[in-house]
């Protein structure tokens, strides 16, 4: 299966609307354990990144991918906007030596995800939206690799998301805010990890009547 950039623009749409719709939600769990300004960063950003979506679509995905990164670094504040600038960034990077189908793509993601490891000094199992990305990142890459059919790769995606970001609600944070709370940052679904399982299932919503 060849990805294309032209969807890029459904997919912003996709994602905005997700966010609005989940706003009140997210923003409740961030201001359980967190610094109340998730969604307002989150949603700055994905504007942002509407108002050059026509330009977006028109660009190979290397070029797409760095120049996603670079918009979403002078739009969005707070900790989710390096970490999501670095993860695009990261693929742009990775993407120039990579087949442009779903297992390259699967390839780069996987290295981008890491790439957010590692400028968050964060892994799975520390209440952030890496445990929503890593698993999310290693099924896509296993399943990419296993020639599954695409409805069948993207449903499995949407539900280790779904079990990733309610697995945070019993683990101790220990980055951000949320790391100062302690013991009383259990029992909270961490609301970096739901927005970024709202938007895997928003992309797959998208590919999913695209197919």
């Amino acid at each position: 299966m060849s990805l294309t950039p032209v969807l890029f623009p459904d997919l912003i749409q996709a994602l905005i609307d997700t966010i609005e719709v989940h706003a009140d939600e997210v923003t409740e769990l961030d201001q359980a354990i967190g610094d109340g300004d998730h969604v307002f960063n989150l949603q700055r950003g994905l504007q942002a990144l509407r108002e050059h979506a026509a330009e977006i679509a028109q660009l190979d995905w290397p070029a797409a991918w760095q120049k996603i990164g670079m918009t979403v670094m002078a739009a969005v504040g707070g900790a989710s906007g390096s970490l999501y600038a670095t993860l695009f960034i990261s693929l742009g990077k990775n993407s120039h030596d990579k087949t442009q189908d779903l297992a390259g793509f699967a390839e780069a993601f996987q290295l981008a995800v890491e790439a957010v490891k590692q400028r968050g000094k964060a892994d799975v199992g520390e209440k952030t939206m890496l445990d929503v990305l890593v698993p999310v990142a290693q099924a896509l890459r296993q399943d990419a690799e296993a020639s599954k059919p695409l409805a069948e790769l993207l449903d499995h995606l949407c539900g280790v998301a779904e079990i990733g970001v309610e697995a945070t609600r019993d683990m101790l944070a220990t980055k951000g805010r949320a790391s100062f709370l302690g013991e009383r940052s259990k029992g909270h679904i961490d609301a970096g990890a739901k927005t970024a399982q709202l938007m895997v299932a928003a992309i797959a919503g998208v590919l999913t009547k695209w197919q």
